[in-house]
C-alpha cells in the first residue's frame, strides 16, 4: 500500500482547500454522515494533539530551503504516480511531462532537492488512481471520512492500494528507514498546510467534505466543470 497516500487527511485538504467551492455539496452526496461525523472527530483530536504541534515544531526548527527541499523531494517521488496514472488516462503529453520532470529533477535536481523541472517549464500533475477511475466514467458514490486517512469516497478509498504500488515504501525493507522517512512525510505534509487553515469557516467537518467533492470533481474533470452561475 502507497503510504504517502496514507496521509490523505493532510494531502488531501492541501489541495482542497485552495479549490473553488461556492456551492454546497447536495446531501445525498453524505449518506453516511451519522459515521463519518465521529470519524473526522476522531482524526481532528489526533491531528489537534500529535500531527499539529509536531509539524509546528518542525517548521520552527527547520531552516526554510530544507524544508523546501525535503518537500521538493517528496513530490518528486510523488512524480511517479503522475506518470503511471496519465498513462492509464492515455494522456500522452502529460505523461511526457512528468517523465521529464521525474529525469530533471532526480538529476540535475539532486533526488529532486531543486525542483528545477517547474523551473523548466514542466508543470507538475496531480493525478491519482481514484481521478483514473473517474476519468473512465466510475462514479465517486458517497463521501467517506476514513479513520487518520481523512476524507475520500467510496471510489477514491480502495483505489489508494492501488496507488500504493507506485510509492517507495513497499519497496524499502528496512523497517526503521521506511518509518522515520514515512514520519518524515507526515510531518513535512502537515507542516505545509499550517498556512491554508485559515481558509476555514463555519462547520469544519462540512467545509472540508463540500471542499473535498467539489475539488474531486475538478481534477477528474482536468478543470472542466460547469459554472453554475
Amino acid at each position: 500500500m502507497r503510504w504517502s497516500n496514507h496521509l490523505a487527511q493532510l494531502c488531501v485538504c492541501a489541495s482542497v482547500l485552495l479549490a473553488p467551492f461556492a456551492a454546497q455539496a447536495a446531501s445525498e452526496d453524505d449518506p453516511w454522515e451519522s459515521i463519518n461525523r465521529p470519524i473526522y472527530k476522531f482524526n481532528d483530536v489526533v491531528d489537534t494533539y500529535a500531527l499539529k504541534p509536531l509539524a509546528q515544531g518542525y517548521q520552527f526548527v527547520t531552516p526554510q530551503f530544507l524544508e523546501d527541499g525535503i518537500h521538493n523531494m517528496f513530490r518528486n517521488v510523488g512524480d511517479v504516480t503522475n506518470l503511471a496514472n496519465n498513462i492509464l488516462q492515455a494522456k500522452p503529453a502529460a505523461a511526457g511531462v512528468d517523465t521529464a520532470r521525474l529525469i530533471f529533477n532526480t538529476t540535475f535536481g539532486v533526488l529532486g532537492f531543486f525542483d528545477v523541472g517547474t523551473k523548466m517549464g514542466l508543470n507538475r500533475s496531480d493525478e491519482d488512481f481514484g481521478q483514473t477511475l473517474g476519468y473512465w466514467g466510475v462514479g465517486s458514490g458517497p463521501y467517506v471520512m476514513l479513520p487518520l486517512l481523512g476524507p475520500s469516497t467510496l471510489r477514491d478509498a480502495p483505489a489508494k492500494y492501488v496507488d500504493g504500488y507506485t510509492g517507495p515504501y513497499p519497496y524499502i525493507h528496512d523497517v526503521p528507514v521506511r518509518n522515520s522517512i514515512f514520519g518524515l512525510n507526515i510531518v513535512d505534509t502537515r507542516a505545509s498546510l499550517l498556512s491554508a487553515e485559515k481558509l476555514i469557516s463555519g462547520d469544519k467537518y462540512t467545509f472540508i467534505r463540500n471542499a473535498y467533492l467539489q475539488n474531486r470533481e475538478f481534477k477528474v474533470k482536468d478543470g472542466q466543470v460547469e459554472d453554475d452561475f
